[in-house]
């Protein structure tokens, strides 16, 4: 059992605390991305998995590899090239102040990745499952070709192909949109994770009857995005939405349904109402999506119900990674929501 993810991992600049951007002098470092995110949310499970990305040769870059090989992803079919490592800067809301993301990733060494500069073949020996995000074809037209370049090797190979729909409004700028690049790549996915504005955005597949702006999601109402999914990708065997109520900055309620073409599953609802940090908190219900998925098999309902409560504990956790442990999380699917000191 192995998995690999590709994408982009930057560096991570936040202002501390609370503060705006504009009130500090200081700012935290960590690295973080959609496809990194996941790798290391499996890396924590126990699952082997690699990341798969372009990098620069310098110090940066080099710290990026060492704190992504700390947490046991597999760095060695990284590429090198390239001038520079992404960088994105974080501001943390608070109650009614949304938080804001500022990127500053342009000419990064993967977003100028060209075909032929990955050897697919030699990534995917051995590999069950390939993880990608929306996120990857957005930052450029040469990410793009690459991601559709694994997205055939991984079919033609018969390995599982993931997909996080991501869509990401202010990197589709390099003259295309999401919706002419998108459904091609997501034609040889299998299983494809998304929300209500990911499926409008990317897909033109408009939900009906949902209100998210209240701070309730009915889960039900997913059922005919689903369907309508599957129809125009007979490829997907899982279609799978999170379902985020935004109260407030800090108060969310949390849960996600599955839909495997005959039954629409549903996770508890959980109430996280002092967010630490949401940020990676769709890939790490991802990264719980893929070890469930592997692990408890022909069990969608325990599958979700990991992924929802692993992403909830990511809530948890400063920084883009999911640092949390399967005995953990099944402790919280099994209802103990205590937070009592473990001694």
């Amino acid at each position: 059992m192995r998995v690999v993810t590709f994408g982009e991992i930057m560096l991570r600049l936040a202002t501390p605390g609370y503060l705006r951007f504009n009130q500090t002098d200081s700012l935290t470092a960590t690295f973080g991305g959609g496809e990194a995110n996941v790798a290391v949310s499996l890396a924590n499970f126990g699952i082997p998995v690699d990341f798969v990305t372009r990098l620069p040769k310098n110090d940066i870059a080099q710290s990026c590899v060492m704190d992504l090989r700390k947490y046991g992803v597999g760095v060695d079919q990284i590429v090198y090239g390239g001038d520079r490592l992404g960088i994105y800067f974080l501001e943390t809301g608070a109650v009614s102040r949304g938080s804001k993301v500022v990127y500053d990733r342009a000419h990064s060494a993967v977003s100028e990745i060209k075909s032929g500069m990955i050897d697919w073949d030699k990534v995917f020996e051995g590999v069950n499952w390939f993880h990608w995000t929306g996120i990857t074809p957005a930052i450029s037209q040469g990410a793009a070709d690459v991601c559709m370049e694994a997205i055939q090797k991984a079919n033609e190979k018969g390995i599982t192909v993931s997909c996080d729909l991501n869509y990401r409004k202010n990197l589709w700028n390099y003259g295309k949109k999401a919706g002419e690049v998108m459904p091609a790549l997501v034609a040889g996915t299998d299983v494809i994770l998304g929300n209500e504005e990911d499926a409008e955005k990317v897909l033109g597949i408009k939900p009906e009857g949902v209100d998210v702006t209240g701070g309730h999601v009915e889960a039900a109402a997913y059922e005919s995005v689903s369907k309508q999914i599957m129809a125009k990708f007979p490829r997907c065997k899982k279609v799978i939405t999170t379902l985020r109520g935004s109260i407030n900055a800090n108060h969310n309620s949390w849960s996600g349904v599955l839909w495997d073409g005959k039954t629409l599953f549903e996770a508890p609802t959980y109430q996280i109402t002092d967010i630490v940090d949401r940020v990676g908190g769709g890939d790490s219900f991802m990264g719980g999506l893929i070890y469930g998925l592997l692990t408890y098999t022909n069990d969608d309902q325990k599958a979700l119900n990991f992924a929802v409560a692993a992403s909830c504990l990511k809530h948890t956790i400063y920084g883009d990674y999911n640092q949390v442990t399967v005995d953990e999380v099944e402790k919280l699917m099994g209802g103990d929501a205590s937070g009592r000191v473990a001694r």
